[in-house]
């Protein structure tokens, strides 16, 4: 998939200026002057309706600049993936304002929606002012998209002032409504963090909560770009979802359920059931997501690979390094699952291959930030769930290559990174953690922290339950916290301190919950490990009733169809 004409018009690459298209289009026809066109003249070319349905986003921010994002569709839940719209392409304008009443405009140009790329709109903007807000909004002829909330980064050698972080994962569908979105987006931090599992590949009534979904999934399991692109069109088009883009700049990476539940690699879930399509259904998802995301053209995918591992600098106070745990990793272990298996110590194993993890670590040895921030997928720190000699941990989480995490860590030791900081998703609950070097001796150091949201409706509404009583912190006493209630995680960045909020929301069967702080944990310049400084008191009418087992834990992990 070489980068020709197409690529860099479908990624709208900006440098503060429209787009020009060369006299040697190649479509067959002249481009429109999109500010010459009307309902009527659109119409007559096959868009009848407002396209902008999907809503806007915006991400990747540096010190002069971010992503612009849209996707065009009349119909969001057509069947081919193709949004109801017309085999042709669109020129699609779009601004960046200096104020929230869009009446300054800064930045301006064309972009071209392309059929081949899904109708979606990829603006590079650069040239603006460092640590600032900025709004942006698409048109078409008569139709004018939401206008959304962007922001840039502070100059690489500022702090700026504080940085507020949030960060989420685990969104199913099916499971409730997206009410944490809509809270996110009330509360407009400066970033946001997906980690993964922003949508679910199951067809409908196949991955169920006790007393039955409360929405539905349309089409079937995805395994073909139509499916894939069907599935993000039915995830884009909720409201809360669409505030929560809105609202902040992204920084996305996925999960495995973006492509197939477990993935490894080449290597699907069930590799004992031949899937001779596989390969295709990996191409089909990840050409999807970046039609989908606001990613930068360094993300195009080339067939069936992707570059998403990538770093985000927010001047001096932090560097995010943005990881993707499942393109490079070896299969799981011993199958998935919670096991006792030697194979996860095999130090010839790895979970982000040798570039990435050498990337990882040259990281750490130039970062000069005052936070150095891992955005990634799974659990990092150990999590036996075995009170005895056997250590029974999770096989598709870094407990299933304990090598490659042990690398890692010692890198950023060996490199004096000042606060390391690991943020996950996956496991559909709030953890707090210490991170060791050596888990098997309690009373040696720790040398990082990890910070863990909950999902954003996977499992259903969940309970509360007493923290200190779940018996995988009396196992593994570098574990601090644990909930299992849905929400995210809102953290205060500051040069003195990280601050994280884990806030709940008491149910999302239903549509509407408030949201609440239930714990806060604080990690402090250059003292590694997690301190609370808030717990919130059980509330009776959401507890569980009773202590949550290590095995129940265990089930609401990895249940799966």
């Amino acid at each position: 998939m070489s980068l020709n004409r197409r690529h860099f018009l479908v990624t709208g690459l900006a440098a503060g200026a429209a787009v020009a298209v060369p006299a040697a289009a190649a479509h067959a026809e002249p481009e429109p002057d999109p500010a010459a066109e009307t309902a009527q003249s659109l119409a007559s070319r096959g868009l009848r309706t407002d396209p902008f349905t999907l809503g806007v986003a915006c991400g990747d921010p540096d010190h002069e600049g971010f992503v612009l994002w849209t996707r065009l569709a009349q119909q969001p839940m057509a069947e081919d993936g193709l949004g109801g719209m017309p085999g042709r392409p669109f020129p699609v304008q779009w601004q960046v304002y200096a104020d929230e009443r869009a009446r300054r405009v800064v930045r301006a140009g064309v972009s071209v929606a392309t059929p081949e790329w899904g109708h979606s709109v990829h603006v590079e903007v650069s040239g603006l002012s460092s640590d600032r807000e900025y709004w942006y909004r698409f048109r078409v002829g008569p139709y004018v998209s939401p206008l959304g909330r962007a922001r840039t980064a502070p100059h690489p050698l500022s702090y700026g002032g504080a940085l507020s972080m949030a960060f989420v994962s685990c969104a199913q569908y099916e499971h409730g409504y997206f009410t944490s979105y809509r809270h996110l987006a009330a509360e407009r931090p400066d970033l946001i963090l997906h980690l993964g599992d922003y949508q679910y590949e199951y067809t409908r009534d196949t991955y169920t909560i006790p007393g039955g979904n409360v929405r539905h999934h349309e089409g079937p399991e995805t395994e073909t770009l139509a499916n894939y692109r069907q599935r993000h069109a039915q995830y884009k088009a909720d409201p809360d979802l669409q505030a929560a883009h809105a609202a902040s700049p992204w920084l996305v990476v996925w999960d495995d359920h973006e492509l197939d539940n477990n993935w490894a690699d080449e290597v699907p879930e069930k590799p004992e059931i031949p899937q001779p399509g596989f390969l295709s259904r990996r191409e089909a998802a990840f050409r999807a997501y970046y039609e989908n995301m606001p990613l930068r053209r360094t993300s195009i995918p080339r067939g069936i690979d992707m570059q998403l591992y990538r770093r985000v600098r927010w001047g001096r106070m932090a560097t995010f390094h943005m990881l993707d745990t499942r393109q490079y990793r070896d299969d799981q272990g011993c199958g998935d699952g919670y096991r006792d298996c030697p194979a996860a110590a095999d130090p010839a194993r790895s979970i982000t291959g040798a570039a990435q993890e050498e990337w990882l670590l040259d990281g750490f040895r130039d970062s000069r930030a005052q936070w150095d921030i891992l955005g990634q997928q799974v659990f990092f720190a150990q999590r036996d769930n075995n009170a005895g000699p056997a250590k029974v941990t999770s096989m598709d989480a870094w407990d299933g290559y304990v090598a490659s995490r042990r690398r890692i860590t010692q890198g950023w030791v060996d490199a004096q990174v000042r606060n390391p900081v690991v943020l996950t998703g996956d496991v559909h609950a709030h953890w707090a953690s210490d991170l060791k070097l050596d888990y098997d001796d309690p009373t040696g150091p720790s040398v990082g922290s990890e910070l863990v949201a909950s999902s954003i409706s996977t499992g259903g509404d969940g309970a509360d339950s007493d923290p200190a009583q779940h018996p995988f912190l009396a196992i593994n006493p570098h574990l601090k916290f644990y909930n299992n209630q849905r929400g995210y995680v809102l953290t205060t960045i500051e040069r003195d301190q990280l601050a994280a909020d884990f806030k709940v929301v008491p149910q999302v069967r239903t549509p509407g919950a408030d949201v609440y702080t239930r714990a806060t944990y604080v990690i402090e310049d250059r003292v590694p490990g997690v301190q609370q400084t808030y717990l919130r008191p059980l509330d009776p009418a959401l507890r569980l009733g009773r202590q949550i087992t290590a095995e129940e834990t265990v089930r609401l992990e990895t249940e799966r169809p």
